[in-house]
């Protein structure tokens, strides 16, 4: 099974980006499909359930929108697909032109409800839109950038400098840690979180540092667990704000649990049986976090997690 956001819901076309006329062809194609964004809030409607409110090209919202507005994602269900910056409408402008049945709403307490093709399409574009919302000056000369190939760059507008900037993510690592025997798996909460809520060990990757060195900082210094035998699961894109999680899997020593920087309240060992009791809360199911939980709790075990009725998850109510 697929992570939530992953997967092949779109054929990007990369090699159309240097078309210098691409704008005119989404505009001039009846059939193309236009994504609206405003900061990183996307257009839905709810009209009967949830789902991108797609506009086309004829729409006051998509005319009146600069090309640099624009930038092409690639064909989706078979027809072109294009992110509109609408940041520059006025708010009154926005409520007397949007669709009746559409508002713009975040990405992240939708993933679970969209088709999964949209949620990994929306999570593309907002990906894109913290991208260029942060890198509208030149980091190198402070002039202002603009978009190239097809939205895809942003490049220094001052010829002297010209540096192009390309969209970045930040690569991090999530962990479910097991003991020996695999019977128990390490969690641990952050004081922040309500009581009860559990996750798998994540962090970012530093510098010079490969993922498994990271797996093993991470792990460590949350919880001062030794861990071996690290082994890769799956990845997920992850775009609040702009992660690459990468989910592995690793065997923990018998050390004792400390905090040893700090980020985490508290850490535990926990059992197939308290985790099927409800003990801990554990992520949504939209997380690889939760996926990494559940492949190793139903390798153990003759119930799969997602049958037991007293598991709790994070934003959804027990049983």
């Amino acid at each position: 099974m697929l992570n939530t956001f992953a997967g092949s819901y779109l054929d990007r076309r990369a090699e159309l980006r240097d078309d210098p006329d691409w704008a005119q062809q989404a505009r001039g194609d009846g059939e193309s499909l236009f994504v609206l964004s405003a900061g990183l809030a996307q257009l839905i409607s709810h009209a009967p359930t949830p789902e991108i409110a797609f506009l086309h090209a004829d729409h006051p919202l998509v005319t009146e929108a600069p090309d640099q507005a624009l930038t092409l994602l690639g064909w989706f269900r078979g027809a072109r697909c294009v992110l509109v910056d609408i940041g520059h409408a006025s708010d009154e402008r926005l409520r007397l032109e949007l669709p009746a049945s559409a508002r713009l709403e975040e990405l992240r307490p939708l993933a679970s409800v969209l088709p999964t093709d949209s949620a990994g399409l929306l999570a593309y574009a907002r990906a894109l839109m913290f991208w260029r919302g942060r890198n509208r000056y030149c980091g190198v000369c402070g002039r202002p950038t603009a978009p190239g190939r097809a939205g895809h760059v942003l490049n220094c507008t001052d010829s002297a400098c010209a540096t192009t900037f390309f969209p970045r993510i930040d690569p991090a690592v999530i962990v479910l840690v097991t003991d020996a025997a695999h019977e128990r798996a390490l969690l641990g909460r952050q004081a922040s979180w309500p009581p009860g809520r559990y996750s798998t060990v994540a962090g970012f990757v530093e510098p010079g540092e490969s993922l498994e060195d990271a797996v093993a900082r991470e792990v460590f210094e949350e919880t001062a667990v030794k861990v071996t035998t690290i082994s890769y699961q799956s990845s997920q894109p992850w775009p609040f704000p702009s992660s690459l999680m990468l989910g592995f899997q690793a065997i923990g020593g018998a050390e004792t649990i400390r905090h040893v920087d700090g980020e985490l309240e508290d850490a535990r060992w926990f059992s197939r049986a308290q985790i099927a009791a409800g003990e801990p809360m554990l992520p949504p199911p939209t997380s690889i976090s939760y996926r990494l939980i559940e492949a190793w709790f139903d390798s153990g075990s003759a119930t799969p997690l997602a049958q037991h009725p007293d598991v709790g998850r994070w934003g959804t109510p027990r049983g």
